[in-house]
């Protein structure tokens, strides 16, 4: 027997509806790339979207068509958040920090028909434009005034004048099934080709519940939230879904993301809760503690990416009243996977108690299964103590990558690459990773890519890239080298090899040189051993 209760599909538009109807006059303010403040409400938010799917679909985008952005957070990347999905297409956002190879690769890989970016990044864009194979219009984020005088992409489009276009939001937001997809995210590439990650509209409404609930980021239309995580990164971890389903103010950075700016943007607006990766934060506290500045009004910042350091929680939390909230997750789970709330019998427990958990990387939110393995794939326990590799499953977790040949599930379960372990009361902590790659300041670096344009230098025999601790970016890479007999090469020589051929900011911060690099019996290079030795390199003064 069925139950005889309402169907309807979750969809994206649904939260836009809800913001509007139920909080219309709730404010959303960004800090524009153009310099100034820009303020208008939920109500506005709808209408413009409206405007903007109606202007879309006047370029050709269609249910199922790839639209890309290359954006900071801003209130017109939130458009098209959802003037894109809500019209059944699909919103692709770019991560501009990528090498412009990867980007190309990336924007065909998907094949993109439309590319809407801010003006920060023309010359990137007017770089790979006539690389792009599918893209047939560009979309240039600003009004008018802002447009270059003689632009040098053919039809470029002013996005204000697209929407001036529509003289009416006359529009209704179609409706259709639940899973079409409705954003496409790639992982950064760590291991090979990035991996495409395509949400479903009821993947990320689900997701949208379950991460404002009381234990897990805890939003409600009390809160002002400024996301510092980018919107190109993960949906700004859905804080632009979850903020319009509550109802809470929206603040949006820009591209404004140095210490100070972020701090005026905190006390000018109110801001309760906020959300980024440590490095991030590094900055805000620095300038806040060499000002002698405090938060007015902040209570919550969201911390993922990469480990929270313990110093950096009991600075928040003892010198300025400002609760960490640790959180884990993933591109390929929309991405939140655990956070870090304490249940109630640890509330009493002395501080350090208390913040050795909250080190930990969380508990499983609702709609989140995970288990550790053994070699043997056999489950092991929640005791905190036995280490394995970390395996998630639920509603917001991926099945099947784009344009993928197989499924990377094992048996129903997704294998992260993480080894974990997980305590009695569900703490999850991360002990280690499966795969060679290095996270710097919350952002994956592929060792692999490294090392093969090492191993093109002329001097180079072998070369290994690996994590070494960093004392403001938690991990930054390290290349250890084997020289070619009877050739000489320094360390400045090959990493001016890098330039061009890689993103800057994956570039080594050190290359170390050595007679011979550890192999397996199979001819691999033992990489932890190398971490053990080199592992403290970076931190050791010059």
């Amino acid at each position: 027997m069925n139950g005889q209760m309402m169907q309807q599909p979750l969809l994206i538009s649904s939260l836009l509806r809800h913001a509007e109807r139920h909080h219309g006059t709730q404010e959303v303010v960004s800090r524009r790339v153009e310099g100034d403040i820009h303020r208008y409400t939920y109500a506005d938010l709808a209408s413009r979207s409206r405007k903007l799917a109606k202007a879309l679909a006047g370029l050709g985008m269609a249910p199922g068509v790839r639209v890309g952005t290359i954006a900071w957070n801003t209130y017109r990347h939130l458009e098209l958040y959802y003037a894109v999905s809500g019209s059944g297409a699909v919103l692709h956002t770019l991560n501009p920090r990528l090498h412009p190879d990867q980007l190309v690769w990336i924007a065909d890989h998907a094949e993109d028909e439309v590319l809407c970016f801010d003006k920060t990044f023309l010359p990137l864009v007017e770089q790979v434009a006539e690389r792009l194979k599918t893209v047939r219009k560009f979309v240039l984020m600003v009004d008018k005034e802002h447009m270059p005088t003689v632009p040098k992409i053919p039809g470029l489009i002013c996005y204000e004048d697209l929407i001036a276009g529509e003289p009416t939001d006359r529009f209704e937001w179609p409706e259709f099934d639940e899973q079409t997809a409705s954003s496409l995210c790639y992982t950064s590439g760590t291991t090979g080709n990035p991996k495409g990650v395509l949400y479903s509209h009821r993947s990320t409404v689900l997701h949208t519940f379950a991460s404002a609930l009381p234990d897990a980021l805890n939003l409600s239309a009390r809160d002002a939230v400024l996301p510092v995580v980018p919107m190109f990164h993960v949906n700004a971890w859905g804080l632009p879904y979850s903020a319009c389903m509550v109802g809470a103010k929206l603040v949006f950075p820009g591209p404004g993301l140095d210490g100070k700016s972020l701090h005026e943007l905190f006390e000018a607006e109110g801001v309760t809760v906020s959300a980024g990766v440590p490095t991030v934060w590094q900055g805000l506290l620095a300038h806040v503690q060499g000002n002698g500045l405090r938060f007015s009004t902040m209570r919550r910042t969201i911390i993922g990416g990469s480990a929270c350091p313990p110093a950096m929680m009991s600075t928040f939390e003892d010198t300025y009243g400002v609760q960490v909230i640790h959180a884990w997750g993933m591109t390929e789970l929309s991405p939140i996977g655990t956070v870090g709330i304490l249940k109630g019998h640890q509330l009493d427990l002395p501080v350090e108690q208390r913040r050795s958990i909250q080190a930990k990387q969380g508990r499983g939110v609702f709609g989140i299964d995970m288990k550790i393995v053994g070699e043997d794939g056999a489950e092991l326990p929640w005791d905190g103590k036995a280490s394995g590799e970390l395996l998630v499953r639920g509603h917001w977790v991926v099945e099947q990558y784009i344009k993928g040949d197989k499924s990377p599930l094992v048996n129903g379960w997704f294998p992260t690459g993480d080894v974990a372990t997980i305590d009695a009361d569900g703490f999850m902590n991360i002990t280690d990773r499966a795969k060679d790659v290095i996270k710097s300041g919350g952002e994956w670096i592929g060792s692999i890519d490294i090392e093969n344009i090492a191993m093109a230098h002329p001097a180079v025999a072998m070369a290994a890239c690996i994590a070494a601790k960093h004392p403001k970016w938690d991990e930054r890479p390290l290349l250890v080298v084997v020289k070619k007999p009877n050739v000489e090469v320094s360390k400045e020589d090959l990493l001016a090899f890098f330039n061009g051929r890689i993103a800057k900011w994956w570039t080594p911060d050190d290359v170390v040189f050595v007679d011979a690099i550890p192999l397996g019996a199979t001819g691999k290079m033992l990489k932890n051993r190398l971490r053990e030795q080199f592992q403290d390199h970076l931190l050791t003064p010059a």
